[in-house]
């Protein structure tokens, strides 16, 4: 999978999307759900290679694993939020979009709290 790939599926269902919300505005908005799904399945089928290398850096410089995996889940929540809600914006659905957004950044933050209490475990063990 290379980005001319992606482009090439983006740019030829625009163009069909296009073309067909003059007549159909469901099909259209179809046409658009697939491509979008399309581009991020092919892209995500990429991830493992990235989780492994990260794996082999934190195998490799003893850090703990559980900080490396919550920023992984963070990233992939990040991901997935953001992809959720540019397909309500395509839709014309901005409220939707709006509260995907707001409940992938809530999760995140859930997500956050054991590093930000591990940290200021730290930071209060080294002030006197």
């Amino acid at each position: 999978m290379n980005i001319i790939q992606v482009v090439v599926i983006g740019l030829t269902a625009a163009v069909l999307a296009v073309i067909i919300k003059q007549q159909r505005q469901d099909i259209g908005l179809l046409i658009s759900l697939a491509a979008g799904t399309i581009i991020f399945l092919m892209v995500l089928s990429n991830v493992n290679a990235v989780v492994e290398a990260v794996n082999n850096m934190v195998n490799k410089s003893n850090l703990d694993t559980v900080y490396v995996t919550t920023v992984l889940k963070v990233i992939g929540i990040a991901y997935i939020a953001e992809f959720g809600s540019q397909i309500c914006k395509d839709a014309g659905e901005t409220a939707i979009a709006s509260k995907i957004e707001m409940g992938g950044k809530i999760l995140i933050m859930i997500l956050a709290l054991p590093i930000l209490t591990a940290l200021l475990e730290v930071i209060t063990k080294i002030l006197p």
